[in-house]
């Protein structure tokens, strides 16, 4: 049995749990705490805090595992490790957020707490696979649909890196000007699938927040159509044995029968596998833990890092 601590660092707000566990079983949080996301030096503060505060009621940690919003620097060898790279966040560029939180909890084990930090979307997607909707999958990916896109990957049961990490929030989508002359929102992209498709960009194009549209608005179609090319483009490229699409808009009723709909079209039947030939009702589906897919995520960083495996 291991005592984890874990972050779920978000753009709003930040969420701080513990567990003990035995790294099998879906672990229960004590005491989850909520803290809003303010500045860096602010939030890691109260973050750290609170860890200090389970540790203590716990008798210590033996890892931390912490899932943020990014983008993150995530390459050891690199300079600014574990910190906050190129955000539009204000005042969140560049912030320490992992040596913050390393240093905050270093003394509450000999030798030093391990610390491990990936995306909040590569830590929901670890977290579908170890507890949640993607469960005893080899590879599989973890979509966040909501203020913006993320793309969380997972293959051989290990989030994926490489040169930095997934963005797949800012794939590059057909977008046909006569059905949707909105240019995107995205300031980088413009009309890539985060500045199409998230919730801002459905609020822009309609005149309306997304939560007060009906159900048979046509907008959804058109973002299930972004959506969807989304899902056959990672088919195409990563071939993952699943895809689970999460959020706050991703949770919209009925949205993803538009998704499975429009990326079937866009297979266009060129994979031949049981899972994708019918309705994609076991390929594209919703997550599996109940809104806790980052922070099941993070605990599961710091499962790994108390077993001595980087991410």
């Amino acid at each position: 049995m291991k005592r984890i601590g874990a972050i779920e660092l978000g753009g709003t707000k930040a969420i701080v749990g513990a567990a003990v566990m035995d790294g099998t079983a879906r672990p229960t949080t004590i005491d989850t705490v909520r803290i809003p996301t303010t500045s860096p030096e602010e939030t890691l503060a109260r973050c750290a805090d609170t860890l200090r505060d389970l540790a203590g009621r716990m008798g210590g940690l033996d890892a931390v595992g912490i899932a943020s919003f990014g983008p993150l620097q995530l390459d050891p060898r690199r300079p600014g490790y574990g910190a906050v790279t190129r955000t539009p966040k204000p005042g969140w560029a560049g912030a320490p957020v992992r040596d913050t939180l390393a240093a905050a909890v270093h003394d509450l084990r000999p030798g030093g707490v391990p610390v491990a930090i990936d995306t909040d979307v590569n830590g929901a997607a670890l977290g579908e696979g170890r507890w949640g909707a993607a469960q005893g999958l080899d590879s599989h990916v973890y979509v966040t649909v909501g203020t913006g896109i993320g793309v969380g990957v997972v293959v051989g049961g290990r989030p994926q890196h490489g040169l930095v990490h997934p963005e797949g929030g800012h794939l590059l989508v057909r977008r046909d000007p006569a059905r949707d002359p909105y240019a995107g929102h995205c300031p980088y992209h413009g009309d890539c699938l985060e500045g199409l498709a998230c919730g801002p960009a459905i609020e822009a194009r309609v005149g309306r927040p997304a939560t007060e549209l009906a159900d048979d608005h046509p907008v959804w179609d058109l973002v299930g159509d972004y959506l969807g090319q989304m899902a056959a483009n990672l088919l195409f490229t990563l071939s993952p044995q699943r895809i689970v699409i999460g959020g706050g808009v991703g949770a919209r009723h009925g949205l993803l029968d538009h998704v499975r709909h429009h990326a079937r079209r866009h297979i266009g039947g060129y994979i031949d596998h049981p899972a994708v030939t019918g309705d994609l009702t076991t390929f594209i589906v919703p997550p599996g833990l109940d809104g806790e897919s980052g922070l099941a995520g993070a605990l599961a960083l710091g499962w790994d890092a108390a077993a001595g495996r980087s991410a």
